[in-house]
């Protein structure tokens, strides 16, 4: 195990690699990562079930139970159902968040997205979104998927960050800079 990863990040990715190869092997990939992003919404929008996944003395039983369920009604795969029951078994439930996750980041790395970081003071539409990954997709020769979140505090203009790279073209800090230099002066 690497010195810099916790025990839960090593076997959280260990996990979804498993997961990623053998969707791949019953070529399911496309709909395992559906049946994921609809467990993941799932998920985070039910603190009883996140609740009862992270509870570590439930009965294991009552997981299966659950589990079965929660596979019955979403439609999930055979395969994302069995692997959901051996994380079960495992005693490694509590893990299916961070291995969900694991396992969409896997999904977009094979499709070569890069997850970048879009900050806008208004709500944009999808054609504005559209325009904006598919310019800096031919500027960088990457494929962006955007994590987009609004501040309206900006005022006006986006702020894009991917990986350490920043670019801000947002009113607050044009306004900020304004500052600094009259300050300055």
């Amino acid at each position: 195990m690497s010195s810099n990863k916790s025990f839960s990040t090593e076997t959280s990715e260990r996990y979804s690699r498993a997961l990623f190869e053998v969707s791949k092997e019953s070529s399911e990939i496309d709909k395992v990562e559906n049946d994921i992003g609809n467990f993941l919404t799932l998920l985070n929008s039910s603190s009883e079930i996140k609740n009862f996944m992270n509870d570590p003395s439930q009965n294991i039983n009552q997981q299966y139970n659950v589990i079965n369920l929660i596979s019955e009604k979403l439609n999930f795969s055979k395969n994302l159902n069995n692997f959901f029951l051996l994380l079960i078994k495992k005693k490694r439930i509590f893990f299916v968040k961070k291995i969900s996750e694991n396992f969409l980041k896997l999904c977009s790395k094979k499709r070569g997205e890069i997850k970048a970081s879009l900050i806008s003071s208004k709500d944009l539409s999808k054609s504005e979104i559209d325009k904006i990954s598919k310019d800096l997709s031919e500027i960088t020769g990457l494929i962006l998927k955007f994590d987009l979140k609004v501040d309206e505090r900006l005022i006006g203009g986006l702020k894009l960050q991917l990986g350490s790279f920043m670019i801000d073209t947002s009113i607050k800090s044009k306004l900020k800079k304004y500052e600094q230099m009259m300050l300055e002066n």
